[in-house]
């Protein structure tokens, strides 16, 4: 297993200078961003150039465990179709990567690249522009059969046509119960005097609201102006009564880890590695609900081997690969079929991750799991202007 989940190590802060980015974009005679279907393919060469370049996060993938060089995983793809893959851990920010690839993308030039993979709330972006292809899902058997239903259908790309989960997680609360001294089982739960100055929250605006959304009631699947106020009226009281003890990144780790906070918004996928730590810890998806979100492989424009990229995808969707991608990163895996294959091993670490709710949530929880609509453009300046001035970015 790995020692640190990536996004442990490495998360976006959310879409503050992205936004930026947009608004230069429509600006100051620099060409319209917006890239029509007809001009978003180029010919491909996957017939005859077997390979193809793949962007990805640092640690985000299987490694062998006695040479860290080597991809089991991609290996195997390797061996089956014959495609070599070129395999880059070079995201490490989803605003940063997004500046290193616009420029080729909104000027109708090839990126260099024919896989990348991008958090959903930035992917939408990438779709409302035309910056990605849509996908052959006849190429595609595996994804078509096996991808999780509550992953098929987000707001920003209806079908998946454009996007294809390579992992998931979920957004909700980790808390020390020895320390506090009771359970946590709604958002309320975190504004009760006894966490004053004991909990912290995201500072990401698309990290963060849905689920605080959720706690008060609100369908994030189409949630709605009302409902963004109604939270950061909320918030402000919070922060006047300096009730939240900070907005974070991922320090909220080391956070729970000292006992300097009790409770926290958290991703499910690092509490999974708090807790062989702490087994104090927890995580709960908050009865009014919690965010379920994705990181998804997408094909960018004039991607030069798109049919070698689409059987790339479609190779992570055979369950028993899925099985050992998720047997390594611990996030929630989008191949449900593949808790199967982990319950019939023969090893008893790897057997007992097909009955962990934080990488294949129960019936119960599934209920409570929602994926947010994305912000609009015409939504974000405004709303990302209230955000950062309650979270003082």
């Amino acid at each position: 297993m790995a020692e640190l989940s990536r996004r442990a190590l490495l998360r976006g802060m959310g879409g503050i200078s992205t936004a930026g980015a947009l608004v230069s974009v429509a600006g100051c005679g620099v060409p319209a961003a917006y890239v029509a279907p007809a001009d978003r393919g180029a010919r491909d060469r996957s017939g005859r150039e077997r390979r193809l370049t793949f962007a990805n996060w640092p640690l985000y993938i299987d490694v062998d465990d006695d040479d860290p060089r080597r991809r089991p995983t991609l290996e195997a793809f390797e061996k089956r179709t014959g495609i070599s893959v070129t395999y880059t851990e070079e995201i490490n920010d989803n605003d940063e990567f997004f500046g290193k690839i616009s420029p080729s993308l909104m000027n109708h030039q090839p990126t260099g690249r024919d896989l990348i993979v991008i958090s959903d709330w930035m992917g939408a972006r990438y779709v409302r522009l035309g910056w990605v292809q849509e996908m052959d899902r006849a190429a595609q058997p595996h994804v078509a059969r096996n991808l999780d239903p509550l992953l098929r259908t987000p707001h920003f790309d209806p079908g998946r046509r454009h996007s294809v989960p390579w992992q998931s997680g979920i957004t909700g609360i980790a808390y020390n119960r020895r320390k506090l001294g009771r359970e946590i089982r709604h958002t309320s739960d975190l504004w009760r005097d006894d966490l004053r100055g004991r909990v912290t929250l995201f500072a990401g605006l698309d990290e963060a609201f849905g689920m605080l959304m959720q706690g008060n009631g609100a369908d994030i699947t189409r949630w709605t102006e009302d409902d963004f106020e109604k939270l950061i009226k909320q918030l402000r009281s919070l922060v006047g009564k300096k009730h939240i003890r900070r907005f974070t990144g991922n320090d909220y780790i080391k956070d729970l880890s000292s006992g300097d906070v009790l409770a926290a918004q958290a991703y499910s996928g690092d509490v999974i590695q708090l807790r062989a730590d702490n087994p104090d810890i927890e995580f709960v998806v908050p009865e009014e609900g919690a965010e379920l979100w994705a990181e998804s492989l997408m094909i960018p424009n004039l991607a030069a081997h798109k049919r070698n990229a689409e059987q790339l995808i479609d190779h992570y969707y055979r369950p028993e690969v899925a099985a050992d991608l998720a047997a390594w990163v611990n996030y929630v895996c989008p191949v449900p079929a593949a808790r199967d294959i982990l319950a019939a091993s023969k090893d008893k670490e790897r057997a007992e991750l097909a009955e962990n709710p934080l990488i294949f949530p129960d019936d119960t929880m599934r209920e409570r799991l929602a994926t947010t609509r994305d912000i609009t453009p015409k939504e974000r300046t405004a709303f990302a202007k209230e955000w950062n001035s309650v979270v003082g970015l």
